[in-house]
């Protein structure tokens, strides 16, 4: 269903894509502890991966532009945001829509990103642009694809960003869904889906789409939930929010994916938008992502993710901090902070 908090995070999303074209975007009390709960119906992980000991930190990064603070926190995993194509018409992927798929500086980025040891994932969609199962007219179009995209940059994980008409649009979501299930016969795929959430839950849309993947036998390591941009209704305290998104996340996905309670919390990923989001009252501050932080590593979710890299700094003298911005958080802040706050398990 429609929202504010879906329109304005495609606000920013619309923005950021602008911005990168010109520049070349358990129940409350269930715990880890929880691991015998009983058997998984749907262990979610490929062939060879196994579930995450700790929370790991994978921030969204521009896969064509290079930010400073690309390294804050030590990511585990880069989110490479976004593969999209030219329309409805159009299944050919490209990088934001301004790089070729096989660009040979997306390449040379993602080389300069894993140097570290850090793995990349690709990310299809997103707000601002065409995800392919929008543009490619059958799944053996769509598995081309995807396949491009995913060996231009070596990659062996995939995220599906989907959100706004995409997310109703049910041939589209059939047909990802039978394209995920044929990449996972051909190789060793780890999927998450990465989905808009509000404080108690999963949208029917969102709850939808993972049914349909778990009937058709997709197998899903992570389900990623958008904790930002509730809309106006939601102007408190953003960290609460996000850990009432997550435990409500949390059952919603225990139950469509059949997982045990610790398992439903490794295979969900939290996203928040750092600093000032797109809805007016709503900003997610460093106290927010510490919070964030010890509630995560509480329950053992597998991951804490960050809209964006190129966003974890101050704003420049003269750059508004009233709404959101492509470039900044919008609040005091040293370099790199919310990535140190999410990826830090201290305190």
């Amino acid at each position: 269903m429609p929202s504010s908090r879906s329109l304005g995070r495609s606000v920013i999303r619309t923005g950021v894509s602008a911005a990168l074209a010109l520049a070349c975007t358990a129940c409350a009390t269930g715990t880890a502890a929880d691991a015998g709960a009983g058997a998984d119906r749907n262990a979610g992980s490929p062939p060879g991966r196994t579930a995450a000991a700790t929370t790991e930190f994978a921030p969204y990064v521009s896969a064509t532009t290079a930010a400073g603070t690309d390294g804050a926190g030590s990511p585990g995993t880069y989110n490479l945001a976004f593969v999209i194509t030219g329309g409805a018409d159009d299944c050919t992927p490209t990088w934001g829509g301004t790089a070729a798929y096989d660009s040979a500086a997306v390449k040379a980025r993602v080389a300069r990103l894993t140097a570290s040891g850090a793995d990349v994932r690709v990310s299809f969609g997103g707000a601002a642009g065409t995800e392919p199962a929008l543009g490619c007219e059958d799944v053996d179009s769509l598995v081309a694809a995807y396949t491009k995209a995913l060996d231009a940059v070596g990659a062996t994980r995939a995220d599906f960003d989907i959100e706004g008409d995409a997310l109703t649009d049910s041939a589209s979501v059939a047909l990802r869904n039978k394209a995920i299930v044929q990449l996972q016969k051909e190789r060793d795929l780890d999927v998450t889906y990465t989905l808009p959430v509000m404080p108690d839950g999963l949208e029917e849309s969102g709850t939808a789409l993972l049914s349909d993947a778990a009937e058709r036998g997709v197998r899903l390591s992570a389900v990623n939930i958008m904790a930002m941009n509730y809309g106006s209704a939601y102007t408190g305290d953003m960290g609460g929010y996000a850990e009432r998104a997550a435990r409500a996340a949390h059952e919603q996905i225990a139950d469509i994916l059949g997982l045990s309670s610790a398992r439903a919390w490794t295979s969900l990923h939290i996203t928040a938008m750092a600093g000032v989001n797109d809805v007016a009252g709503e900003t997610f501050t460093l106290a927010d992502a510490a919070r964030l932080r010890r509630f995560a590593r509480q329950n053992g979710v597998g991951a804490l993710s960050m809209w964006a890299t190129f966003r974890d700094r101050a704003c420049a003298e003269g750059v508004s901090t009233d709404r959101a911005s492509d470039t900044c958080s919008g609040v005091e802040q040293s370099a790199g902070a919310f990535a140190r706050a999410l990826a830090s398990d201290s305190g």
